[in-house]
């Protein structure tokens, strides 16, 4: 998973698809990522259609891409919720740039983690690395 972590934090953007109540498929740039208690974290508002989505079908996927090495990254999975102030506290200590828009004591900040997790890391020319956890 740190693996998949680092890959993610170094492309630094990445994009985040869920499916609407229409079963239409939406993607989205993101840029917040975490490992807390040793499970990797996103972060969104509770007010945001993404949060909504999620809470109402958990799996999602997300694709970035390295530039530098030719290789990209797509990481498959259910999100989880944690409304405990402690993973908000530490998402934001990473992002303090969120602080701005985001408190661990507010009603909109949401932390998901992931569970049931397959990334794949792949390029042209050579063989997918799989890492589940």
């Amino acid at each position: 998973m740190k693996e998949v972590y680092e890959f993610i934090k170094k492309c630094g953007t990445y994009y985040l698809a869920t499916v609407d109540e229409n079963g239409q498929p939406r993607n989205r740039p993101f840029g917040t990522i975490n490992i807390f208690e040793d499970k990797l974290y996103i972060q969104t508002g509770k007010s945001k259609d993404v949060s909504k989505q999620i809470q109402k079908n958990p799996k999602v996927e997300l694709c970035c891409f390295d530039g530098a090495t030719g290789r990209w990254l797509r990481l498959a999975g259910e999100l989880v919720r944690d409304d405990r102030r402690e993973p908000k506290v530490d998402m934001l200590e990473h992002y303090p740039e969120l602080k701005a828009m985001y408190s661990a004591d507010d009603d909109n900040t949401e932390v998901l983690y992931f569970k049931n997790a397959t990334a794949t890391i792949a390029s042209f020319s050579a063989a997918p690395q799989v890492v589940k956890f």
